[in-house]
């Protein structure tokens, strides 16, 4: 892949949108078969997998082929007056090779989509998809293999074993979306290089509703963000602030859009084509030790249905929730969603900033001035306002974390730029040039000269 490189670096934009639209046929032509692994990894909802894998692709291609050739093209920049007769610009180069190590819980979308920023930045691609959904792993080696040469783009399958023997190569630029605590393994591994990183993490994202709020409207968008994917979303909402005179009300709402949702026919939400299944074993036993956790400290059930033989455990509301319960303190990533009432908005924005700094912050109300002093003091990676989820599928708002929650941005131009290197250049023209004349030796003329610059210029 080294070897080849240096080819991609020379391509223009053309050769580099011609292999994303390839990939764009490719999603098109074979949508069924996507749907398929997803349903045999997890009972991932075809509808889902359109929603949540396939669509949020293609916007990332379409958007990228479109303004690839304005991304590529030289940047000017101004001259200041102490370097008249210069001209400057930034121009995009790509890192090189870079790994990219894909999560289990959108594991089509969340390997491709830094896939097409990597290739329009003109870098050689190695994947490491999830071990933990072998169905979709394969169908992404083969669609490789099918769109690309392999010193171009490699998928290279396997467990643990393999991802610690990746992290030990000198890749140029390393993406990897997962939890924080296999992000600062991957961190580490990278400085032994001074590799690049981009890390999207996680974190505990609350949705904070307001008093104003339009209840049902929010109920809605919460369930959807929470319960889409069984909960296993890395921008999900993990715990609701709600003020304490709308929470009956909002609680209501979430039961009834839950019952909308996924239990229309009255047949119960385990038997629902709509409702995906929790990723394996282990993870429906850490989430139904948190569930256990929060009934004995006290919490109230709304919903806990459960079946391990099949790895379901259905949307749960808790409240009454007290602090010292464990599914306040980690990130849930499952259909569990605790609501705890608060009083005023400075308590809320407080309980928040207390925490490590989420991947999303959720905002629901109809009053601008709550809007304002929520966001404006709340620190989150990303946010949205009387929504939740989509704000990832925005190709032209850069998606990250803060802090725990990760570091760099990605979709867009962020990713395109997060795969390459800012080149500044500067060209000087030949012959006397005004710096020359501070060269030394430093006589007092050149002294006088300096002090003229620092003072005017």
């Amino acid at each position: 892949m080294r070897a080849q490189a240096p080819a991609l670096r020379r391509e223009a934009a053309a050769a580099r949108r011609q292999r994303l639209r390839r990939l764009a046929d490719w999603l098109t032509a074979h949508r069924a078969e996507v749907q398929q692994a997803l349903h045999q990894d997890f009972r991932k909802p075809p509808a889902e997998t359109d929603l949540t894998e396939i669509w949020p692709l293609l916007t990332e291609i379409k958007h990228t082929g479109r303004h690839l050739a304005k991304w590529l093209a030289p940047q000017r920049v101004g001259t200041p007056l102490a370097l008249a007769g210069t001209r400057s610009w930034v121009q995009a180069e790509p890192k090189g090779v870079v790994l990219i190590i894909a999560p289990w819980n959108y594991p089509f979308y969340l390997a491709l989509s830094p896939l097409v920023s990597a290739l329009a930045a003109g870098n050689a691609v190695a994947i490491k998809p999830a071990e933990q959904t072998p169905a979709t792993s394969a169908l992404l080696r083969r669609l490789c293999e099918e769109l690309f040469r392999p010193e171009e783009v490699l998928v290279l399958e396997g467990g643990k074993d393999v991802a610690t023997e990746l992290l030990r190569l000198p890749w140029n630029h390393i993406f990897f979306t997962g939890s924080p605590e296999i992000g600062k393994i991957v961190m580490r591994a990278a400085a032994e290089h001074l590799s690049s990183v981009t890390l999207e993490l996680g974190g505990k994202s609350p949705a904070i509703v307001d008093a104003t709020a339009n209840l049902r409207d929010a109920a809605e968008k919460i369930a959807w963000g929470k319960f889409i994917n069984a909960g296993q979303t890395c921008v999900a909402p993990d715990y609701v602030l709600v003020q304490a005179s709308a929470q009956a009300g909002l609680v209501a709402e979430l039961q009834a859009a839950i019952q909308r949702y996924y239990n229309a026919e009255g047949k119960g939400i385990s038997r629902s084509d709509s409702y995906a299944r929790i990723i394996n074993a282990h993870h429906f036993a850490r989430l139904a030790t948190l569930l256990e956790d929060a009934q004995q400290h006290g919490a109230t059930v709304l919903g806990g249905e459960i079946d391990e033989h099949q790895n379901y455990l259905g949307p749960t509301l808790l409240t009454h929730v007290p602090p010292e319960a464990v599914v306040l303190r980690e990130e849930v990533f499952g259909p569990l969603l605790p609501i705890l009432p608060f009083e005023t908005l400075p308590e809320a924005a407080a309980y928040v900033n207390a925490r490590l700094p989420p991947l999303a912050q959720y905002v629901f109300t109809t009053s601008a001035q709550n809007q304002a002093f929520l966001l404006d003091t709340i620190a989150a990676g990303g946010a949205a306002v009387n929504e939740t989820i989509i704000q990832l599928a925005h190709p032209e708002l850069p998606f990250g974390g803060v802090g725990n929650s990760g570091l760099g941005k990605a979709h867009g131009y962020a990713g395109f730029l997060a795969f390459s290197n800012e080149k500044s250049v500067l060209r000087q023209r030949i012959g006397r040039t005004g710096i020359k004349v501070m060269y030394p030796p430093y006589t007092s003329r050149v002294k006088r000269l300096v002090g003229w610059l620092l003072r005017y210029l």
